[in-house]
């Protein structure tokens, strides 16, 4: 994913294909350093942007049940923020690679930055006008600038350092990911859901009157987050930082996508993607309406739970990571969807208090999957990995698609009954554990684990 190696006379900080992945400025005891000297402010900041995507995702997940009651409207209608989100994400998968190749990584992270500081802020009009249609609007840019943030940002982190040091950095930064999906549901719960008004039995209940009072409420996090994206945003673009990119290697698109389109494995591993994420966004937006329904509870009751259940999402990659070193990563895969379903069936058929902890463990098992199944669909692609990578980002559209589906289900059969899909989305992702294991490389193992971590 790194650029050329730069020339040796050249500066890390001039050449636009310097990536130090075989930087010839790395001295030898930053070979074996993960962040070498001289890297560790520009570092820190694009570590930052993991923690500032991953809270803007989980502010966002429980949100569904309060623009259904704001707007009146059925879960389905509601889900369309989560429509509008996930398929700024699909759109942007491309043009932020694209942005990579032709200017820099440095480039791609700022414009990703600015796109969702702006979305963030575009929630203010929204409020004011107090059109739904709006509100899909600013997710729809806020999640596009989040679309390119990631497909720059992650890359950028490896070309820090040395090759050799490149997927310990990158896990390292990955490690702010699950701290700012922990700070998200944190500031939904105490910034939200804690001063919208609720019924006599604690259940969000907001009428006409209280309406623009309960939009204002919802953007204040956003606000107050786009606040200091404009400030990290000004850091990276005065900050002296190498400005790799993607250029250096010429890649033939419509050819490269058609051997893609004639690989089964890769294909297949798309369509797996596309469940997983669907899977997970519904997992976790309808957590707000299985939980209260289960055990009568308010929603900051629910949001509690919601959040036990990503801190368990994060430990278990460090338990699923260990484990890659004694077992084969599609078998891990095939194990975890197979438990998936065993506590979804229990989420559908049980319920109770048996449900709810079978609804947190979900979480448990689906944490290993997406970059398992990344690893997996791109092995033995050589050159055409780069389309490959940006094919499995575009996948998180299964986001837009699942999210709503489910949504519509909730309002014909209930939110217990609903559970059968992301059950049916398991049963594939189980199904291509299987027919992976075929194309899986036994000497790949340990990188899967780190990428896993």
């Amino acid at each position: 994913m790194a650029g050329s190696t730069s020339d040796a006379a050249a500066s890390p900080y001039e050449s636009p294909r310097t990536a130090a992945h075989g930087d010839d400025n790395v001295s030898h005891h930053d070979h074996h350093s993960v962040i070498p000297k001289g890297r560790i402010w520009p570092f820190a900041l694009l570590s930052s942007c993991f923690l500032w995507w991953a809270i803007a995702n989980n502010i966002t997940d429980p949100l569904v049940k309060v623009f259904e009651e704001v707007f009146t409207m059925t879960t389905f209608q509601a889900s369309m923020i989560q429509f509008a989100f996930y398929f700024g994400y699909f759109c942007m998968a491309l043009p932020g690679a694209i942005i990579a190749r032709r200017f820099s990584y440095k480039t791609g992270v700022l414009v990703g930055l600015g796109m969702y500081a702006v979305g963030c802020f575009l929630l203010y009009p929204a409020m004011v006008a107090e059109q739904f249609a709006f509100f899909c609007f600013a997710y729809y840019v806020l999640a596009c600038g989040l679309g390119i943030l990631e497909t720059n940002a992650n890359p950028y982190v490896m070309v820090l350092g040395s090759v050799e040091s490149a997927t310990r950095r990158l896990n390292f930064a990955q490690s702010f990911n699950p701290i700012g999906s922990v700070i998200g549901i944190v500031m939904c719960q105490v910034m939200i859901m804690a001063n919208l008004p609720h019924n006599e039995a604690g259940k969000l209940s907001i009428s006409a009157a209280e309406k623009s009072d309960a939009l204002n409420t919802l953007i204040v996090p956003y606000l107050s987050v786009a606040a200091v994206l404009v400030v990290v945003w000004l850091l990276i673009l005065f900050s002296k930082m190498p400005k790799a990119s993607d250029a250096g290697e010429e890649m033939h698109f419509f050819s490269t996508a058609e051997r893609l389109l004639k690989n089964p494995n890769y294909v297949f591993s798309v369509v797996a993607q596309f469940a997983y994420v669907g899977t997970q966004i519904s997992v976790w937006t309808y957590t707000n309406y299985y939980i209260p329904e289960q055990l009568g509870v308010t929603q900051q009751v629910a949001m509690m739970w919601h959040t036990g259940a990503l801190v368990l999402f994060g430990s278990a990659r460090w338990v699923f990571t260990y484990l890659m070193t004694f077992f084969r990563p599609s078998t891990l895969l095939l194990f975890a969807a197979v438990m998936a379903c065993v506590v979804t069936s229990i989420v559908i058929f049980v319920g109770g208090m048996a449900g709810v902890i079978a609804l947190v463990f979900i979480s448990g098992f689906m944490s290993l999957m997406f970059p398992t199944i990344f690893g997996l669909g791109c092995a033995n692609l050589g050159s055409d990995t780069k389309l490959a990578s940006s094919g499995q980002i575009m996948a998180i559209v299964g986001g837009a698609v699942i999210t709503p589906a489910q949504g519509y289900m909730i309002d014909r059969w209930g939110v217990s009954t609903s559970y059968l899909l992301p059950l049916a989305c398991f049963v594939v992702i189980g199904t291509y554990a299987i027919y992976g294991r075929r194309f899986e490389r036994p000497e790949a193992t340990a990188q899967l684990a780190d990428i896993a971590a």
